[in-house]
């Protein structure tokens, strides 16, 4: 038998059927097959069998189908128009920014600090990330002062302010840590000099950064209201690893370690070992969230915890992300002269 000739047949016959109950068409469709092509329905074999399946399947539904692909279409075109206000509105957000840095900022440091923190926690970090970090780095570079501290400072508020925008996830978490790190790894590679520095710098900004983020996290968690639950908690997984944030962290490092050159595979395995000892804090402040996740929400296994309601958009391009990472280094050394010059006065007053 040709069963494209079978099929056509089929579709032709059954479109052209007038009963409203399914039972009543298939019943004639039936008998059609027996008296045209010669074949009881207990003959059918598979292919004959599929054939009618699809023909069937095919018109039946084809009104739905219709109306499911206009509905997609118009949900996609939505979505590119929410794509296109949600860049739109992240533009402004840098110019209302831009423009109050100009009028109010203008040779005073700390109002370029300040504003420099608002705005961190104003606009949508995650996709300029990588060229933000770059930027400060090299920044800090090139002012070649206290590149460590400096570091420490820049990656602890970025990476606290990026987890503060989004989901308290694992994975997000882990993303976070892999874009600060690689972009600190690409500038060492091409900084052997500044590597440690910008090495060290980084993975401990990383490390505090985190444990802020969680332990405000923790705080949230504590005292939301009983009818925000369902606003707080979705997309549940494993709660394990958010558990063991600093296995999540050191595994970040051991990986991309394995992807750079041996000097500064080398580099990334000492300073590790060497912070080591210094991961109480994330593996405390850790183990508490998810404590307090298990005793006020009574679950045993939930992760993909989310922070706020911000959503995560769209960002503008590298222009911005380099604007920002320059206004991280001229925050972080704000930040790092009032901390010294603090330490200063204790000193002389003694």
């Amino acid at each position: 038998m040709d069963i494209e000739k079978f099929e056509r047949d089929i579709r032709s016959f059954y479109k052209r059927r007038k009963a409203k109950s399914l039972d009543k068409k298939l019943t004639t469709l039936s008998e059609h097959i027996e008296t045209e092509w010669g074949i009881a329905r207990t003959d059918l074999k598979f292919a004959e069998l599929k054939a009618i399946a699809e023909a069937v399947l095919d018109i039946e539904t084809q009104s739905l189908h219709d109306e499911v692909q206009d509905l997609l279409a118009q949900k996609e075109q939505i979505e590119r128009k929410l794509e296109k206000k949600a860049l739109e509105l992240q533009n402004a957000k840098y110019t209302v920014f831009n423009t109050i840095e100009e009028d109010l900022a203008q040779d005073t440091p700390t109002v370029q600090r300040d504003l420099h923190q608002i705005k961190l926690q104003s606009i949508d970090l995650f996709d300029i990330l990588q060229e933000m970090v770059e930027s400060a780095i090299l920044t800090t570079l090139e002012k070649g002062h206290d590149v460590e501290e400096t570091l420490k400072e820049i990656t602890k508020d970025i990476t606290y302010e990026t987890l503060n925008e989004g989901v308290m996830s694992t994975l997000r978490i882990r993303k976070i840590i892999y874009t600060i790190l690689q972009s600190a790894i690409t500038v060492a590679e091409a900084t052997p000099n500044g590597a440690e520095e910008i090495l060290r710098g980084t993975l401990k900004g990383i490390r505090t950064g985190l444990v802020h983020a969680i332990r405000d996290f923790k705080q949230q968690l504590q005292y939301v209201p009983e009818e925000l639950k369902e606003s707080v908690i979705a997309d549940y997984g494993d709660l394990g690893e958010l558990k063991q944030t600093n296995l999540v962290f050191s595994q970040a490092i051991q990986s991309l370690s394995s992807t750079t050159d041996k000097e500064t595979e080398a580099l990334l395995q000492k300073i590790s070992k060497d912070i080591h000892l210094d991961m109480d804090d994330l593996i405390l402040i850790s183990k508490e969230t998810v404590d307090v996740v298990k005793d006020r929400f009574n679950l045993a296994t939930k992760d993909a915890l989310v922070r706020g309601s911000r959503v995560l958009q769209q960002s503008d391009t590298a222009k911005e992300a380099k604007r920002m990472g320059i206004q991280a280094f001229s925050a972080a050394k704000v930040a790092l002269d009032s901390a010294f010059k603090t330490a200063k006065d204790k000193i002389e007053k003694k």
